[in-house]
């Protein structure tokens, strides 16, 4: 991993840990709204941001109140998700389409939260999976037009990429 990624990563990672203890009332529970989630879109744009999400979501899961379990099953959940979008971004090109896929594929994959929050809260499954995909969703949705735009400034794939002149 040369500098300028490890770099990129470090900074999502710390941006992601930083914007989720800020909201963290609505980070954390069955009815979830973790603002930086909008991150996850990163790996539309290059698949090497994978590594400052998952490092994020691990570091902000330290803060959990729901403790190893949130260590365990949210960084699955990050991971796995990721991993899907990666694996479909091989075979679907375009950047918007993919940005929906992957709001669709973490909402979904919030049954891995909700089955975490069934064994550490005893909270019941069915309808926590509904409330966190709807906080996720909700998220992953609202962060497309940004997510989208930004690229169009920043060129996220860019950033993850040698510079030319090195």
């Amino acid at each position: 991993m040369n500098i300028k990624t490890l770099a990129a990563n470090a900074l999502v990672a710390a941006a992601y840990v930083t914007v989720s203890l800020v909201a963290a009332p609505i980070a954390f529970s069955n009815i979830q709204f973790r603002i930086p989630e909008i991150f996850n879109h990163l790996v539309v744009f290059n698949k090497k941001y994978f590594f400052g999400i998952v490092l994020g979501v691990l570091l902000t899961n330290l803060f959990s109140p729901t403790g190893v379990f949130d260590l365990t099953f949210g960084v699955a959940h990050s991971a796995l998700s990721l991993g899907i979008v990666i694996l479909l971004a091989k075979f679907i090109k375009h950047k918007l389409t993919l940005l929906i896929i992957n709001t669709i594929v973490f909402t979904f994959n919030m049954f891995i939260i909700a089955f975490e929050l069934y064994l550490a809260a005893d909270l019941p499954f069915l309808l926590t999976w509904l409330t966190t995909a709807a906080g996720e969703f909700g998220i992953m949705a609202l962060g497309i037009p940004v997510m989208y735009v930004l690229n169009k400034k920043l060129n996220f794939n860019h950033i993850m990429e040698k510079n030319e002149l090195s």
